[in-house]
């Protein structure tokens, strides 16, 4: 068990620990709250404490790189449009400035962090909007979509950032019910619910892009689909005019002309009239319907291991929808779940697998318009189908037909799941005894938050007395914003001004669950029998339990820690005989009992955190390799920016064609030196995954290589040699302006006539051999 929480504030500030308590007493098992008490300084190192301290560890780095993932996929989104504009022509200097600051890293020894008093006020403030969601649900609905990413860097990934935390992650749920239950209260259609590019949408999508969104993607669906791209040569296309225009290119290409009644740039009718175009289509349609099933299959019996908060989500939906639009029909209300489940979390992974590291490549031509389809028809499924702009899709209708009424019973499954308010009370009330909340935030994180609150207090707190219209007038105005070299990390403390820590958790469970000294006694006794058995390994199998004989081996130990705990034990026994509550007798048999039941739990507990280990040791690579993959597309971008500042002075008329020449003064640039040629064998590039598809026979292509050189900053010629012939078979002349603009406009191929090459790993081949030099 892992909590790490901080202590609970309600809108009501002061008194909330009572009442919150008085309110729960009956629920909760006063055990359960002893045992979360006795576990905060258990000192074993049993193979559960071990396993226990790695999975902590492992969902720590999860969290952590999740975070780095998200920036870094923003900085790209960010430079992609601007470097879509140097590939025009159209940046000024300055702005150029203003991209290259976005790739500088941040230097540990530069800017300052705000002083001791300031940091006081934003541990206050930051407390506050942790632990009373509402306020940064309202900032949520309030921001513009210009400020909404910046915002959930610091909602999903900083301030309820450890995303395995209970406390944590409850919270953060809390946050997403009030800004679904506010984004319902003042929809104007039932159509237009959660489908618009808003912050609302924004937010959920983010959501399941966090490590446990992560993990199930990569459990259900990664075998699914590498096993599905493996058939690369599989077309499944049911576009009626794009099945006719392939099949007169291949009899074309077959018979060196075309047939009179077959004419090029028919209408999609005529397409569709064509009775081969038929007969190739119709076994295509029933292979799709079989895929697509194979699909839907492992997605419904995943259900157990969908993420409990996607799951709650869905509820909330359903719940939402039930009391806004109380005729709405079951198929409405699941066509509302699926577009969450399968539009914002399922489909995107479907579609693009290699933005997901599901897949090691990208898939090849006709495996990711197979995947494109799928996404379409289980959308279809999901959702109340649209035929009007692709009327093709019709043909695939028995499948939604067929399966309807299976997945409106599953998107409803999905949402029976508990809530969740009776545990983040108890955690929160947890929470009053530990002194060690804290959260990593950037301080550009810190002053984004503060200015954004300042720009809608009004609306968040209208109320002078408020606690948060306090702390915000306290800080003042919000700091700007400081370069991105100077935005350090800091760790914030996290904490009250209005809640009084706990500190002593024994006394607070006495006086506030009416429990008595001996209550207590006979508690702690039992967690340190469990304890003393967890570290003395040799006897834990052994039944039945020899309470007496397990104190009496602690006690006359080596180790000083199980000497101190051996004779204290020894000592809460002799009492509690005393006291009539257990019996040497009987072998203290209903003491012996419930320690017997509480190993039996954490051996269980062991197995489920190995497991969960496993599963989380592969989303870990996963994330970690998408980081990489990340890291290449910004290291490409400093290498074409190295290019545009070499030649960015240099006389329009003499600068190569591609290559930016914007303002400044003009220096007299050295003659630009040849660079290469550099080698590579088809079988290189094959297992770099740089060449996707090859045309190339199996017999000649080890007597295939390649030249690569690159005349000028930022220009190359890939040559295709083969062996014993001094002429190039075929050149291509690349900018890599070019391969950047593949890249942004997701073309991922790069077409040399017998090869097709990735356009991403060219572009790391190209930064590899090139960028040294």
């Amino acid at each position: 068990m892992s909590y790490n929480p901080s202590e609970p504030s309600s809108p009501g500030g002061t008194g909330s620990l009572r009442r919150l308590t008085n309110r729960n007493t009956n629920r909760y098992s006063v055990t359960a709250l002893f045992s979360m008490a006795a576990e905060q300084d258990v000192e074993v190192e049993d193979d559960l404490a071990r396993a226990q301290k790695r999975l902590r560890e492992l969902k720590s780095r999860i969290s952590a790189q999740s975070k780095k993932n998200f920036v870094l996929e923003r900085d790209v989104r960010y430079l992609d449009s601007r470097i879509a504009l140097l590939i025009q022509n159209r940046m000024a200097l300055d702005e150029r400035d203003e991209v290259q600051a976005t790739l500088e890293d941040v230097d540990p020894n530069e800017g300052n962090f705000p002083d001791d008093r300031k940091m006081q006020q934003y541990s206050n403030l930051f407390f506050l909007l942790q632990s009373e969601p509402r306020h940064i649900a309202s900032l949520c609905r309030l921001v513009n979509l210009s400020e909404i990413d910046t915002l959930l860097q610091t909602v999903m990934f900083t301030l309820y950032g450890n995303q395995y935390e209970s406390r944590e992650e409850h919270l953060l749920l809390t946050m997403f019910q009030s800004v679904l239950s506010a984004q319902f209260e003042t929809a104007t259609e039932f159509g237009s619910l959660l489908r618009a590019n808003t912050p609302v949408s924004r937010m959920m999508t983010t959501y399941t892009r966090r490590g446990p969104g992560q993990s199930y993607l990569k459990s259900v669906l990664a075998e699914r689909i590498n096993s599905l791209i493996e058939h690369k040569d599989l077309n499944l296309e049911i576009n009626p005019l794009k099945v006719y225009e392939q099949m007169i290119d291949q009899i074309e290409e077959e018979t060196g002309s075309l047939p009179p009644h077959l004419a090029r740039g028919v209408s999609p009718e005529t397409a569709a009239a064509n009775v081969d175009v038929q007969a190739i289509i119709a076994p295509r349609l029933t292979m799709l319907m079989e895929i697509a099933n194979s699909f839907l299959v492992t997605i419904i019996e995943s259900k157990e291991s969908v993420p409990y908060g996607i799951r709650w989500i869905c509820k909330q939906i359903r719940s939402l929808t039930r009391r806004k639009y109380p005729e709405a029909t079951d198929y409405a209300i699941c066509s509302l779940i699926g577009g969450f489940f399968f539009l914002r979390f399922i489909n995107p992974a479907v579609v693009t697998p290699q933005a997901y590291m599901l897949v090691d490549a990208v898939p090849a031509k006709h495996p990711r318009r197979t995947l494109t389809l799928i996404a379409k028809m289980l959308q279809n499924l999901a959702n109340k189908p649209s035929y009007a702009k692709e009327a093709y899709m019709m043909t695939l209708n028995p499948f939604v037909e067929n399966n309807k009424a299976r997945i409106n019973h599953f998107l409803n499954q999905l949402c029976e799941v508990g809530d969740f308010y009776d545990t983040l009370e108890m955690d929160q009330y947890m929470a009053l005894s530990k002194k060690d909340l804290q959260i990593n935030i950037t301080l550009n994180e810190l002053y984004n938050t503060h200015s954004l609150l300042l720009q809608h207090i009004d609306v968040l707190s209208p109320n002078e007395k408020q606690h948060l219209r306090i702390c915000t007038d306290e800080l003042g105005p919000a700091p700007a914003q400081v370069p991105r070299k100077e935005n350090r990390t800091v760790e914030l403390p996290l904490y009250s001004r209005w809640e009084t820590p706990i500190q002593d958790i024994h006394m607070a469970l006495m006086s506030e669950n009416n429990l008595t000294q001996n209550d207590i006694l006979y508690m702690e006794t039992k967690s340190i029998f469990v304890q003393l058995i967890r570290s003395m390994p040799n006897i834990a199998d052994k039944r039945p339990i020899n309470l007496s004989g397990i104190a009496e081996r602690a006690a006359t130990t080596k180790d000083a820690m199980l000497v101190r705990k051996g004779i204290k034990v020894k000592e809460m026994l002799r009492e509690l005989e005393e006291l009539h509550i257990v019996d040497r007798k009987d072998d203290f048999k209903l003491m012996q009992d419930e320690v017997a039941a509480e190993l039996l739990h954490l051996g269980n507990l062991r197995e489920k955190v190995l497991l969960e280990t496993r599963s989380l040791d592969a989303v870990y690579k996963t994330i970690c390799d998408h980081n990489a993959y990340l890291r290449s597309q910004l290291e490409q971008y400093k290498a074409y920016l190295q290019n545009v500042r070499l030649t960015a002075s240099k006389d329009k008329s003499s600068a190569p064609v591609g290559v930016v020449s914007v303002g400044g003064k003009e220096k007299k640039q050295p003659k630009s030196t040849v660079l290469g040629p550099y080698r590579f064998t088809h079988a290189q590039l094959e297992k770099e995954g740089i060449i996707v598809e090859s045309n190339v026979p199996e017999n000649r292509r080890p007597h295939i290589y390649f030249n690569i050189t690159s005349p000028t900053p930022g220009t190359f010629i890939i040559a295709l040699h083969y062996k014993g012939r001094d002429k190039a078979i075929l050149e291509m002349d690349l900018k890599i302006d070019d391969l950047l603009e593949k890249q942004k406009d997701n073309k991922h191929l790069l077409d040399l006539e017998y090869v097709q090459l990735n356009v991403v790993k060219v572009l790391q081949l190209l930064n590899k051999v090139f960028r040294s030099k």
